[in-house]
């Protein structure tokens, strides 16, 4: 909120609506007169903001537009809900406590579920239909480029032979699969063997960085003069998309890098919030 600073009577856009924390607190700063545009492909997440933020203050509701959509297509979106144009835009792309444990699809490895994990429940790829439709140098390629898996060809090579016998439908099925397929140490190792593979698969099933991509090119021509764009990444891949984007805008002295280094959660948060370990916030500003 420091960094994205939104004061009262602005427009805003929180992309990545997810959970609600950053669209409350952005509506608390901009209230009476400010305007927030709240997007996240996930009907449900954005039932649950709606139910958070009138649960906190009924009145903030009329300051909240909620659309359910691809972050993507955030230039469509915004104008198609009269924000040509706004101050700020923040965007969290790590995925919401509240989609990891009781969605139902998936997303984590903690919990038996069915192999979906797509964020927009219309599109038709999942994740189950990549574990047992895609062939062996496919899901190769996922798991070495989307989670820099390093036991790729084994899991890929597992994968195949165990759906031969049968579909793997399940999470546990996906991991038991893993597990056979990975070195003894490496099933001991600080962070669970399957997390590379699982978020490779959400990764592939979602489009996330092709997403990020578009993303990109079409909030910052969203912003006013002196408009700010802050992103929190979760993954190696989306840091570096983001990091090139912003250092390119500098080089064409359209932007100011407001982080030289990407900002990380104290040692306090972490112990608070575990999975807050690994995210990075990198932001600019608009000249």
């Amino acid at each position: 909120m420091e960094i994205l600073s939104p004061e009262t009577g602005q427009k805003f856009i929180d992309a990545t609506a997810g959970g609600g924390g950053h669209s409350l607190a952005i509506l608390e700063k901009i209230y009476p007169n400010g305007q927030l545009l709240a997007i996240d492909l996930d009907r449900v997440a954005l039932e649950r903001v709606e139910k958070r933020i009138v649960a906190i203050n009924q009145n903030l509701k009329n300051n909240l537009i909620l659309v359910q959509g691809n972050f993507a297509d955030i230039d469509e979106i915004a104008k198609k809900n009269g924000l040509a144009k706004v101050d700020g835009i923040m965007a969290d792309l790590g995925f919401s406590s509240d989609q990891l444990e009781q969605s139902g699809r998936g997303f984590t490895f903690k919990i038996n579920e069915p192999l979906d994990m797509r964020y927009n429940v219309s599109q038709s790829l999942t994740a189950r239909e990549i574990i047992n439709q895609w062939p062996q140098e496919k899901i190769d390629e996922i798991l070495k480029s989307y989670g820099e898996e390093r036991f790729a060809g084994r899991i890929a090579s597992e994968i195949i032979k165990s759906r031969q016998v049968k579909s793997i439908i399940t999470t546990f099925e996906l991991i038991a699969a893993v597990s056979r397929a990975v070195p003894k140490f490496y099933q001991h190792a600080r962070i669970h063997f399957a997390t590379k593979t699982f978020q490779s698969l959400r990764i592939a099933v979602n489009d996330e960085l092709g997403n990020l991509e578009r993303f990109l090119a079409s909030s910052f021509g969203l912003l006013n003069g002196g408009g700010r764009l802050v992103i929190i990444s979760f993954h190696s891949l989306e840091d570096r998309i983001i990091k090139n984007f912003f250092r390119q805008l500098k080089q064409e002295k359209l932007a100011e890098i407001l982080t030289k280094k990407p900002i990380g959660p104290s040692t306090e948060e972490i112990k608070i919030n575990p999975r807050s370990r690994s995210a990075k916030l990198r932001a600019i500003e608009k000249k």
